[in-house]
């Protein structure tokens, strides 16, 4: 089995990139699944429901989201039906939506989990707990088992990737929008990644315009920030292959697509 991860979709510039990319990249790497993280997707928080709908239309068979779920209210609107969207689940119970979905691969399937950390920001729900939890009531179903751990800190991330280490086929991060350079198989099979990185402003900080970000760091003062719309351009994900009979990962290749570094058919 082989899948795709895109990595965070921010704001216009990263919708089209992957309106533009994705048939291209599927031609060349053939994912027989497509996932996408899209919480960043409308105007840099959130998602709405006619963007949903388009990831879909692109040829993304699960949305994955984070800690900007709630930002934009079209999402209360449609998230309980949005059947290939899912949030983190470690959101208290309450909350609206699902965090683990199941996607038919012919004969098999693969459950996707969305986990939120904790380190530097909200202080929901356990994450470790509710990983094992998931992943218990998943290995009934598969043992292709991908998570989306979207978080702060690689010593978090890293924590989570040894934690599942064999028990999931992947955990990848999300989040810090940086592309890290740490893609490996860890010893008991599961392929992981601190952070895939993100899919939108090249040119940006993380996605926003600069201006605002740099004046915050050398005046210390609150600024808004706003989400770059025009410019270049870049795509981040992985593409990570699974044995078909243990449900170990065998590689995970990261990629990037930008002016630097041009796809290649």
């Amino acid at each position: 089995m082989r899948l795709l991860f895109i990595g965070d979709v921010v704001g216009s510039l990263g919708r089209q990139m992957l309106t533009d990319y994705l048939p291209k990249m599927k031609k060349k790497y053939r994912p027989q699944v497509t996932i996408a993280n899209g919480e960043n997707a409308a105007s840099g928080r959130g998602i709405t429901g006619k963007i949903y709908k388009k990831f879909l239309q692109d040829g993304v068979d699960v949305v994955t989201l984070g800690n900007h779920t709630w930002d934009n209210r079209d999402i209360f609107e449609f998230i309980d039906e949005a059947k290939k969207m899912i949030r983190p689940a470690n959101f208290p119970e309450e909350t609206p939506g699902k965090g683990m979905v199941f996607v038919k691969v012919n004969t098999i399937e693969l459950a996707v989990i969305n986990l939120q950390a904790r380190t530097f920001m909200t202080a929901i729900d356990d994450p470790f707990k509710k990983a094992e939890e998931l992943v218990n009531i998943a290995r009934e179903r598969t043992p292709f088992i991908f998570v989306d751990f979207h978080g702060e800190t690689t010593s978090e991330k890293q924590a989570m990737g040894w934690f599942l280490d064999g028990h999931v086929s992947a955990v990848v991060g999300t989040h810090t929008h940086v592309q890290t350079n740490d893609a490996r198989i860890l010893p008991n099979g599961t392929a992981f990644l601190s952070d895939v990185g993100m899919t939108g402003p090249y040119d940006g900080i993380l996605g926003m315009k600069r201006e605002a970000v740099i004046e915050r760091f050398i005046t210390t003062l609150p600024q808004r920030f706003e989400v770059v719309e025009q410019g270049r351009s870049l795509l981040s994900a992985c593409v990570i292959d699974i044995d078909e009979q243990t449900g170990k990962a065998t590689s995970i290749v990261p990629i990037q697509i930008s002016e630097d570094r041009p796809f290649s058919e």
